[in-house]
C-alpha cells in the first residue's frame, strides 16, 4: 500500500479569519493585474514567463554583460548571477516549506486564456521566477546602477507575468521580490562592492585640470590590449597624445613623454604602472594611470576603473598624493605602488597563476606550495625583527590591506604611512606552514602568519640568490634588505566621489 504525496498548495484545515481575508485581497488584486492587459499581450506574458525557467532568461543576460567587455559589467554580471543563486536556494530549501499557499484556480486561468504549457505543481509562497529577477537586477544595480536601469524593467516584466499567466497571486510576487533583494544585500554584505571599498580621497593634491586632454601624453603598452582603452580616452580628450608602444619601447617611451608632458599618462599592468611612477617621481610629474592589464590593483584602488573615471579626474583636476613603497639592497633600489615580497612568494605566485584558470585560486595555491617543496625548496634565512628566523615568505603591502568577506584585500587609504607586513615563518613543521599560507593567502590573518604595521624594516644576513618581488617584477637580493614608506611620494590622477 502506497502514501500518498503531500500536497503542499492546500492550506492547512481549520478556520483562518486573517488568512481568509488576505486570500480574498490576493483575488481581487489577481483580477484587477488581469483586466488591465489587451488580449495581444497575453501571449507575450507568457513567453517572457518561460523564457525565465531555470533562470535561463538571466544567464543570457549575464552574458551579455560579460561580453561587454568592462570590468564593471563582468561584476555586475557575476554578482547577479550570485544573488540569483542564492535566491533560488533560499526558495527551494525554505520558502515553500514554510508557507501553504494555493496556486490560483486552474478554470479561472483557462478562462482568461493564460495557461503555462506546464502547470506548477508546488506551493505558490513565494515566486521563485520573481526572487530569481528581482535578485539578478539588484545585484546588476549594485555594482553598476546603469546597467541595473537596463535590467530592471525586464526583471519587473518577468515578475509581473507570473500573475499574468496564472502561476501566482501578487502577494507571492512582491513575497518573492522582496526576497531576490534580499539575497542580493547578503551577497553585497559577503562581498562588498566595489564601490563601497572605495579608498579615501585625501590628501588632496593641486593639479592642473585638461578639459580637452592637452598636455597629457599618455603610454600604452600594447602587449596588454590596451589599444579600446586608449581609444576610449582619446575620445574623450580629444588633444591627450596617445603613444602605443610594444613592452620593450615601454621605458623609453615613457622617458620622451615626461620631457614634453604637464602629465604623465600610463595605459598597462601593474608592471608598467611601476615604471611609469618611477619616471614621474624622477621628473616630478603627477601621474594618470588607465588600468590595462590583468590586475590592476593601483589603479583600482585609487579608484579609477576606466577611461571615463580618469578622464573626469583630468578634466575637473582631481588628484590625491599617495605613498610609495621602496626596497634598496647595496646598490639596487626600486620603488612599489602594490607589493614587495621576499623568498619563495614569487614561484607560490607564478605556479598559481598557471594553475588557478583550470581549478581555482584556493586550489592552485596549494598545488603551488606542494611543487615548491617538491622543488626541495626551503625557507630563507634572514634577521628579522633582531631574529634570525626561517622564513617561508615576507610580503610587504604599499600601506594596509584589509580583507572584506570573501573579497581579495584592498586597501582604503594609499596613504597611511605604513608597510602592511605579513611574515609566514619557516620554524617547526616547515612543510606544513607553508600549505596554511598558500591556502589562507597573505593578506589573511591566520595562526602561521606574523602581521605587523611598520614604516621601515630591514632583513639582514640574506641568502645569495634570494627572489624579492616587487609589482610583478623580480629580481635577486642578498645581504642586507631594506624597505621603507615614502609618504605622500607621489601625485596621482583619481575621480572624486560624487554628491
Amino acid at each position: 500500500m502506497t502514501t500518498p504525496d503531500l500536497d503542499l498548495t492546500a492550506p492547512k484545515p481549520g478556520h483562518h479569519p486573517l488568512r481568509e481575508r488576505l486570500t480574498a485581497l490576493d483575488g481581487r488584486l489577481f483580477e484587477a493585474v488581469d483586466g488591465r492587459y489587451r488580449p495581444g499581450a497575453r501571449s507575450v506574458a507568457s513567453r517572457l514567463s518561460r523564457s525565465a525557467d531555470h533562470g535561463a532568461l538571466w544567464f543570457v543576460a549575464a552574458a551579455a554583460l560579460a561580453a561587454s567587455r568592462t570590468p564593471r559589467a563582468r561584476r555586475a554580471a557575476t554578482r547577479g548571477l550570485a544573488s540569483l543563486g542564492l535566491a533560488s536556494l533560499t526558495v527551494r530549501a525554505l520558502g515553500r516549506r514554510s508557507v501553504r499557499h494555493p496556486r490560483p484556480a486552474p478554470a479561472a486561468a483557462l478562462r482568461l486564456l493564460r495557461q503555462l504549457r506546464r502547470r506548477p505543481v508546488t506551493t505558490s509562497f513565494p515566486s521563485g521566477h520573481a526572487a530569481s529577477a528581482a535578485a539578478f537586477a539588484a545585484g546588476v544595480a549594485l555594482e553598476s546602477p546603469a546597467w541595473g536601469a537596463a535590467v530592471g524593467p525586464v526583471a519587473a516584466s518577468v515578475a509581473l507575468s507570473r500573475v499574468r499567466a496564472g502561476a501566482h497571486f501578487p502577494s507571492d510576487v512582491l513575497a518573492g521580490a522582496a526576497l531576490g533583494v534580499g539575497a542580493a544585500l547578503a551577497v553585497r554584505g559577503v562581498v562588498p562592492t566595489r564601490g563601497r571599498g572605495a579608498p579615501q580621497a585625501r590628501p588632496r593634491a593641486d593639479v592642473p585640470a585638461l578639459p580637452d586632454g592637452e598636455g597629457l601624453v599618455l603610454v600604452a603598452n600594447t602587449a596588454a590590449g590596451t589599444a579600446e582603452r586608449a581609444r576610449a580616452l582619446r575620445d574623450a580628450l580629444p588633444l591627450a597624445e596617445v603613444v602605443e608602444c610594444a613592452p620593450q619601447d615601454v621605458r623609453a617611451e615613457l622617458e620622451k613623454a615626461a620631457a614634453r608632458a604637464r602629465v604623465l599618462g600610463v595605459c598597462g599592468g601593474d608592471g608598467t604602472v611601476n615604471t611609469a611612477a618611477r619616471i614621474a617621481l624622477r621628473s616630478g610629474l603627477p601621474l594618470a594611470v588607465l588600468p590595462g592589464g590583468t590586475l590592476n590593483h593601483f589603479a583600482y584602488d585609487l579608484g579609477v576603473e576606466n577611461a571615463r573615471d580618469l578622464a573626469r579626474a583630468l578634466r575637473e583636476g582631481d588628484a590625491v598624493r599617495v605613498d610609495v613603497g621602496r626596497y634598496a639592497c647595496g646598490d639596487a633600489h626600486g620603488v612599489f605602488l602594490n607589493t614587495c615580497s621576499v623568498g619563495v612568494y614569487p614561484e607560490l605566485v607564478r605556479q598559481r597563476e598557471r594553475w588557478s584558470p583550470r581549478i581555482g585560486g584556493w586550489p592552485a595555491g596549494v598545488l603551488a606550495a606542494v611543487r615548491v617543496l617538491r622543488a626541495d625548496r626551503h625557507p630563507l634565512e634572514a634577521e628579522f625583527q633582531g631574529r634570525t628566523r626561517p622564513l617561508w615568505l615576507l610580503f610587504a603591502g604599499n600601506g594596509t590591506y584589509h580583507r572584506m568577506g570573501l573579497a581579495p584585500g584592498r586597501r582604503s587609504d594609499l596613504a597611511d604611512g605604513q608597510l602592511d607586513v605579513r611574515v609566514a615563518h619557516g620554524g617547526r613543521r616547515p612543510a606544513v606552514r607553508l600549505l596554511a599560507a598558500a591556502l589562507a593567502g597573505p593578506l589573511t590573518r591566520s595562526p602561521v602568519h606574523a602581521a605587523v604595521q611598520v614604516g621601515r624594516l630591514h632583513l639582514d644576513h640574506v641568502a645569495p640568490g634570494t627572489l624579492l618581488a616587487y609589482d610583478g617584477e623580480v629580481t635577486e637580493v642578498a645581504g642586507r634588505v631594506t624597505l621603507e614608506k615614502l609618504p605622500e611620494a607621489l601625485t596621482a590622477y583619481r575621480p572624486m566621489p560624487r554628491r
